[in-house]
């Protein structure tokens, strides 16, 4: 019997060790999530009021007696999640900024380039718009030119149809004064 009081004996004195053990176990892997918020560059500088309660609660876990171990191990269980949730809230909220600001860049940067389309559909209407006045303004020229050549055209045959009819009434004022006289030299032949 005294082998298996020994083992009991034992058993009791490693109940201790064993609990301190797993507590220094537990301790560790925390601070492991700690360390892991540290060592993420996105979550780094963020949560620190956070981080530092859950640190605190990891050191108090660690001095916690084997009666408040369990409820050391939970406070410093959710101080931890606690911090976790917090850095990765801040860092969201930290790429929300970015991603806001980037956004307005762009949309800037798409209407500063609307803008530019919008000069260079102007300016090729601008010149669209001149070229059309400039052909306009030539065609009203041409327009203008024959009307003028039109105009001098009918000045000159009706100069020359003037003077036509001029010859005209004269050549028959003539035929007519001829034929008088033709008639008149008929008649004094005809009278002996």
């Amino acid at each position: 019997m005294r082998p298996m009081i020994r083992c009991v004996f034992v058993l009791l004195l490693a109940l201790p060790v064993a609990a301190l053990a797993q507590a220094e176990g537990d301790a560790a892997m925390l601070q492991q999530r700690l360390q892991a918020i540290d060592a993420n560059p996105a979550t780094a500088g963020t949560a620190a009021y956070e981080r530092l309660q859950a640190r605190q609660a990891v050191a108090a876990l660690i001095n916690a007696r084997s009666g408040e171990r369990a409820a050391a191990q939970q406070i410093a269980q959710w101080r931890v999640e606690t911090a976790e949730l917090a850095a990765q809230t801040e860092a969201s909220r930290r790429e929300l900024t970015e991603l806001e600001r980037e956004r307005s860049a762009l949309i800037v940067e798409a209407s500063r380039q609307d803008a530019v389309r919008a000069r260079q559909e102007a300016e090729r209407l601008r010149i669209q718009a001149q070229i059309q006045a400039e052909e306009a303004a030539r065609l009203r020229l041409a327009a203008e030119e024959e009307l003028n050549a039109r105009q001098q055209a009918e000045t000159v045959l009706q100069g020359v149809a003037s003077g036509e009819a001029a010859k005209l009434r004269a050549a028959r004022q003539r035929e007519a004064e001829l034929r008088r006289r033709e008639a008149e030299l008929l008649k004094s032949l005809e009278q002996p």
